[in-house]
C-alpha cells in the first residue's frame, strides 16, 4: 500500500486575512481535485481574536487593539499571536476516514506525539476539544476544525512563546477558569525561543506523519497565490 504524501508548507508570519483567504483557497481547490496532495500550513499570526460557530459575546473581554474575526470553524473564542505554532490541514477525508469524531481525536493525537517528542507529557481532557499537559491539567492547545465535503480547513494553535497575558483578553475555548500554557513555560528558560519554535514545529510534523500515516514533504512558502501555482498542484 503506497503511503499517503502530505505537503507540509511552512509560511512564517501571515496576517489573518491572508492565511483565512489561502486556506479556502486551497480547500476549494482540493475538493475540486486541483491539489494532488493533502497539505499542511504551518505559520503564525499577528495578534487577532477569532469567533468561531459556537462563541458568545461575553467571552471576549477585552478587545481593544486587536483584529476580530467571525469565522466558520466549530468552537468558541481564541487568541492567536507570534510565538503560537497555527497549523491548518487541507486533509481530504474520504482518503483517511471520513469521521469528524475520528479526524478531532487524530489531530490531538498528532500534537500529544509531538509534545511528549519534545519531553512535555500531555493529552486529552474529555469532554473538552483540544491538548493539556498531564497531571497540571494546563492548556497547550486548541483545535477548531471546519469541513466541507470532507475536505478540512482551520485546525490547531499550538503556544510555543506565546505571551500568555494575551489569553486573559478572553475567555479562552469558552472554558471559565482554563489556564493556558505554552512549550517555553512547561520546558523553562534553558531554550532560546528559535530552538523551542523549531523543535516544535519539527516534532508537530513527526506528530502528523505518526497520527495520519503520511509521508511528509517540506516546503517553504512559495506563493499565496492561485493554488495551482501552489506546491501539491
Amino acid at each position: 500500500m503506497t503511503t499517503r504524501v502530505l505537503e507540509v508548507v511552512r509560511a512564517g508570519l501571515v496576517p489573518y486575512a491572508e492565511g483565512l483567504a489561502w486556506q479556502r483557497s486551497l480547500a476549494q481547490a482540493r475538493i475540486d481535485r486541483q491539489l494532488a496532495n493533502d497539505l499542511l500550513l504551518l505559520l503564525e499570526h499577528p495578534p487577532v481574536v477569532t469567533l468561531g460557530r459556537n462563541s458568545r459575546a461575553a467571552h471576549l473581554l477585552s478587545p481593544v487593539g486587536l483584529d476580530v474575526f467571525e469565522i466558520e470553524r466549530g468552537g468558541d473564542v481564541t487568541f492567536h499571536g507570534p510565538g503560537q505554532l497555527v497549523g491548518y490541514p487541507i486533509l481530504d477525508l474520504t482518503g483517511h476516514k471520513p469521521d469528524l469524531h475520528w479526524y478531532l481525536r487524530t489531530l490531538e493525537e498528532a500534537l500529544v506525539t509531538a509534545l511528549a517528542e519534545i519531553g512535555i507529557p500531555a493529552g486529552r481532557n474529555p469532554p473538552y476539544t483540544g491538548v493539556w499537559t498531564r497531571g497540571g491539567g494546563r492548556k497547550i492547545a486548541s483545535i477548531g476544525i471546519h469541513v466541507k465535503q470532507w475536505v478540512t480547513w482551520h485546525g490547531f494553535a499550538l503556544n510555543v512563546t506565546t505571551d500568555l497575558a494575551q489569553f486573559e483578553r478572553i475567555v479562552p475555548c469558552g472554558i471559565p477558569g482554563v489556564e493556558m500554557t505554552s512549550v517555553q513555560r512547561e520546558m523553562g528558560e534553558g531554550r532560546g525561543e528559535r530552538d523551542l519554535w523549531n523543535a516544535a514545529l519539527t516534532s508537530v510534523i513527526h506528530g502528523f506523519e505518526t497520527a495520519f500515516g503520511v509521508e511528509a514533504t517540506v516546503h517553504d512558502e512559495v506563493s499565496r497565490g492561485a493554488a495551482a501555482s501552489h506546491p501539491g498542484a
